[in-house]
């Protein structure tokens, strides 16, 4: 008969990866040395601590007690998302920062860092940071004052990725002289702020020179920024994806369309997140976009509203329109906040043959008219189903678990993920003692990463 341990070596990194919460690859690392050697690598591969994880702020001070101590465990790391900490340090706070610092610089293959704890970035933290030759992406609090010095953000000269949450003044201050330094290979830029007034146009105007290499631009919450701000930028780069997601209500969409077709701007886009103001003629918003997309080479779009659109034919235009253009390329749609109709969401699954990824806004009561038509998205691997606020307060604001089984059934084999308002599931599937016969059964969502639907989004 033959044993588990007749299995070829390198079948095993192939089997562990499926295996996706920490201390299930915590135990494989303790079955036995070969366990051990392909488990630990992938258990320290990508190490991430949310605000909302149990003992959170224990579990981040234990981690770089073990990386402080042990650079053969902290050479594994590539990725660590750092979004918990222990702000109010006691009389040891010293000796913490201190581990953390020897931890940090213990990482030697570390290629990408999050670290977006209000009040939890230092400028000690900075400069082990920036004594790691491997970083690349690098994801910030933007909240110096107090914290850190800005200064200290000029030393990071060959970062490809560069996102700041909620920036201050000292921060923004600091881009005109930092990013010349990294502008080489800087192709993602991201400012994510809460209502903000001090991200301008005019600031973007200073620092477009230095984003001229960038591919990937992201602007939410920047109530100053207008489409003279974003032009500035994109008007000398190959932008692939734009993200404008509570910007002025001063962008002036058919001026923007305008510069942009005229000067083919938009030639490499593949990805694009708009707001649409619930005030804003749709017809008219419908037509600019549907003109500023006209030569993108375009696979995703998202869409959101700053409140609830409940009128779901307004929009029909826009999606027959954009799946005639776009529809053979299109691999994911979202949603959001926007009432879609069912015929509209027919059409795309009918003629959008690539479709990965479908976030939808939905009546409750259209859930069965929704599932003939995912039937139809041969390629679907991710379904999210949103109701309106109104609804979810009226009915169920969930599918239970015996109507979300059914609709995975009546979807294609591809489905991996499915949805509905807070909940989460992932699809499996069970061999049936050894038959060719399969069947699925939903599981609870267990990634690290955070679904898209419960992104927080600025609008």
């Amino acid at each position: 008969m033959a044993k588990f341990s007749d299995l070829p070596l390198e079948l095993l990194p192939i089997i562990l990866v499926h295996l996706i919460k920490p201390h299930h690859l915590a135990s494989a690392c303790l079955v036995n040395k070969l366990f051990h050697t392909f488990a630990v690598p992938w258990l320290y591969n990508h190490v991430s601590i949310y605000s909302w994880h149990k003992e959170g702020k224990t579990k981040v001070v234990r981690l770089f007690d073990t990386l402080s101590r042990s650079h053969q465990l902290a050479k594994h790391v590539h990725r660590l998302e750092i979004r918990e900490f222990p702000k109010s340090l006691s009389n040891s706070g010293i000796t913490i920062l201190n581990t953390f610092s020897k931890g940090l610089r213990n990482c030697t293959s570390l290629r990408g860092c999050t670290w977006t704890r209000d009040g939890s970035l230092s400028s000690e933290i900075l400069m082990a940071l920036h004594s790691l030759q491997e970083l690349q992406e690098l994801e910030i609090n933007g909240n110096s004052d107090g914290n850190y010095n800005p200064v200290y953000l000029s030393h990071f000269t060959r970062l490809t990725k560069i996102s700041i949450i909620m920036p201050r003044l000292s921060v923004l201050s600091q881009l005109t002289a930092w990013l010349p330094l990294t502008a080489q290979s800087l192709n993602s830029f991201t400012l994510i702020c809460s209502s903000s007034h001090i991200v301008t146009d005019k600031l973007l105007e200073k620092l477009a020179p230095s984003l001229a290499n960038v591919t990937h631009l992201n602007f939410t919450g920047c109530l100053k920024v207008t489409h003279r701000g974003v032009w500035a930028i994109i008007s000398s780069t190959r932008i692939r994806t734009l993200q404008l997601k509570g910007v002025s209500v001063k962008f002036d969409l058919t001026t923007f369309t305008d510069r942009c077709m005229r000067a083919d701007a938009l030639r490499y886009l593949r990805s694009i997140t708009l707001t649409v103001d619930q005030h804003t003629s749709i017809k008219r918003w419908t037509t600019d976009v549907l003109n500023l997309l006209s030569s993108a080479p375009l696979e995703v779009f998202r869409i959101y509203s700053t409140g609830d659109l409940l009128d779901a034919t307004a929009t029909d235009y826009l999606w027959t329109s954009l799946v005639r253009t776009h529809g053979h390329r299109l691999k994911k749609l979202s949603v959001h906040r926007m009432l879609i109709s069912i015929d509209s969401i027919s059409g795309i699954c009918l003629f959008c043959p690539s479709l990965e990824e479908l976030f939808v806004l939905i009546e409750p009561h259209f859930l069965n008219d929704l599932v003939e038509c995912l039937s139809h998205a041969k390629s679907l691997r991710i379904l999210h189903i949103n109701y309106p606020f109104e609804a979810s307060l009226n009915e169920r604001a969930t599918i239970s678990q015996k109507n979300a089984l059914g609709v995975v059934q009546r979807c294609s084999s591809t489905i991996t993920q499915i949805g509905c308002n807070t909940e989460v599931g992932r699809t499996v599937i069970v061999d049936e003692r050894g038959e060719l016969s399969v069947r699925l059964e939903l599981l609870s969502y267990e990634s690290p990463d955070i679904p898209e639907a419960f992104l927080v989004v600025q609008t």
